[in-house]
C-alpha cells in the first residue's frame, strides 16, 4: 500500500523519481527500491516526503485513507 502511494503521489505532481531521488539527496535506485518495496524507507524520509505532499506520514504508509496533514 504505501509503495503504490509514494508511486500516485509522485506522479500526480510529473516528477521523475530521479528528481525526487534528488530532494531527498539519495541515488535513484533508491527511490525505486522505496517505490517497488525492496527497502523500507527511513522515517527521516517519511517525515520529508509528509511536508513535501503536505499530507500525514499515517497516509503515506496507509494506516489512514485521509490524505489531510494533522495539525
Amino acid at each position: 500500500m504505501m509503495f503504490q502511494r509514494l508511486r500516485d503521489m509522485r506522479e500526480d505532481k510529473d516528477l521523475t523519481q530521479a528528481q525526487m531521488a534528488d530532494f531527498l539527496k539519495i541515488h535513484q535506485t533508491t527511490y525505486s527500491d522505496y517505490e517497488i518495496g525492496n527497502l523500507n524507507v527511513p522515517v527521516d524520509v517519511l517525515i520529508k516526503l509528509a511536508k513535501f505532499y503536505n499530507t500525514s506520514i499515517d497516509f503515506l504508509v496507509g494506516i489512514t485513507d485521509n490524505p489531510t496533514p494533522y495539525k
